[in-house]
């Protein structure tokens, strides 16, 4: 699934819906799974919750009923969450993906965590995917026997784990609940993932290189590990440098490279300056994705 950017008008910085349609015919073009609609490449933490909603409504009107759109709804608050959860059901969001609350961490137990995601999963219409965040961002990092334990809930269905790490990979595929689905974070882990039974995916290197990263997931499952393979060598140096080494700006600009819509990043996140445009243009050429 591609965690879609999310485009601002580069006249007033309000969301512009129009954009992010245009960019997700375009990525419809490529056999994805789904979308991730308020996730971190998108800047949800900047988003208001009417944007998220216009968004959700926006895509979900897109995107055929048999592909899935997944709607990023976590707050602070349980509250604000089981709420705004509520909302992306009723627009027709297939799941949610959500993030741990984290302004309080050090108040955040196991018990806790777990509490506020049982509460959620109880009261969702919806199925939950939590959301392991990128350790460099302000989040927790969840014990693999929390997840475990979150696992058995019939409502908790999946976890995004954008870690990176193989071997916690390895923990959640084989300690987790059989019905529950491991999905990486990292556009450069996926084959390995794969292999050790993780089943797919939620990638931000796959804002820009859409039908690539699909292609790892399809030719795996079709047992061409070979061309699996081959294709993750061309996707790793992408995520490594531009999702992982520049985040959303280096995510936005790349976009407008390769004829998407991606425009500034709303502030205080700052646009690339000419050396990161260059290592940009440098990485896509590359892999040939120009």
């Amino acid at each position: 699934m591609i965690p879609a950017a999310t485009p601002f008008d580069p006249v007033t910085g309000e969301m512009d819906v129009v954009a992010l349609r245009d960019n997700v015919r375009k990525w419809l073009e490529h056999p994805v799974r789904g979308f991730v609609i308020g996730g971190s490449t998108g800047e949800a933490v900047l988003l208001d919750e009417d944007e998220r909603c216009a968004q959700w409504k926006a895509v979900r009107e897109l995107v055929p009923s048999d592909q899935l759109v997944v709607a990023g709804t976590g707050y602070e608050s349980l509250r604000t969450t089981i709420r705004v959860s509520k909302k992306a059901a009723d627009l027709g969001c297939d799941a949610l993906l959500v993030q741990p609350p984290a302004f309080y961490k050090g108040a955040m137990s196991d018990e806790i965590v777990r509490d506020h995601f049982v509460a959620l999963a109880d009261a969702s219409e919806i199925p939950v995917i939590v959301y392991q965040v990128p350790l460099r961002f302000s989040t927790l990092n969840f014990d693999t026997g929390l997840v475990a334990e979150l696992s058995k809930h019939q409502n908790i269905v999946g976890i995004k784990d954008s870690r990176g790490k193989l071997d916690l990979v390895g923990e959640l595929v084989t300690q987790c609940h059989d019905d529950f689905q491991v999905l990486v974070g990292s556009g450069a882990a996926l084959y390995a993932a794969l292999e050790i039974g993780a089943v797919g995916g939620i990638l931000g290197v796959a804002n820009l290189a859409p039908g690539e990263s699909a292609a790892i997931h399809s030719r795996f499952v079709d047992g061409d590990h070979e061309g699996a393979g081959a294709l993750q060598e061309r996707v790793s140096p992408v995520h490594n440098g531009i999702i992982g080494g520049m985040g959303v700006p280096g995510v936005k600009y790349a976009l407008d490279v390769l004829g998407y819509k991606g425009g500034r990043p709303r502030p205080p996140l700052r646009p690339l300056g000419d050396e990161g445009q260059a290592t940009v243009r440098q990485l896509l050429s590359e892999a040939d994705l120009l």
